[in-house]
């Protein structure tokens, strides 16, 4: 089945090559199982790369941009679709209508303030769509760890980790989100 799939993940490429090799093998891994690529419809960092290797491989990729980072994210103008909204909170709402699925890689504070959005709103019940982080190279280890603590001592409720995923290989996350 075909799934809109919502990826988070760095505006800036980070420190060494992995990020964007990473980055690459999303677009393309989402286009080749016929998913579309929702995203925050920049053109830079690792947004540019994940759009650019889901156009090259066929996909459809549809961006989110607010008007105030067309220019500082360089908006991405070979789209199928690029939305542009007028603030980052209606970015991140816009997102999570236009998908049936989150899919978190290694990036900054925009990427977790995306991750922990998205799992307080499936917390709430605003949505019931599953949320996958792809730990590439252990980058997300630390904060595992720290959301399984706090879901030992009972900030965390448990339902919220039912449809949180966290795995090193991207085929074993996407099929839980497909």
């Amino acid at each position: 089945m075909s799934r809109a799939i919502c990826v988070y993940l760095g505006a800036r490429s980070g420190d060494g090559p992995a990020w964007e090799q990473a980055a690459a093998e999303a677009g393309a891994a989402i286009a080749q199982a016929g998913h579309t690529l929702v995203y925050g419809g920049g053109q830079l960092g690792l947004m540019g790369v994940v759009a650019d290797n889901a156009i090259n491989a066929g996909g459809k990729v549809v961006g989110v941009i607010p008007t105030a980072l067309i220019e500082l994210e360089q908006a991405h103008h070979g789209l199928a679709e690029q939305h542009v909204v007028e603030n980052m909170h209606q970015r991140k709402a816009k997102l999570t209508e236009l998908s049936d699925a989150f899919l978190v890689l290694p990036g900054g504070f925009g990427t977790l303030d995306e991750l922990f959005e998205a799992i307080t709103w499936r917390q709430l019940r605003f949505h019931q769509k599953p949320i996958g982080i792809w730990n590439v190279g252990g980058y997300y280890d630390a904060l595992w760890e720290f959301l399984q603590n706090g879901r030992s001592i009972g900030f965390m409720p448990e339902a919220t980790f039912e449809s949180l995923f966290i795995d090193s290989d991207l085929g074993n996350l996407l099929a839980k989100l497909s």
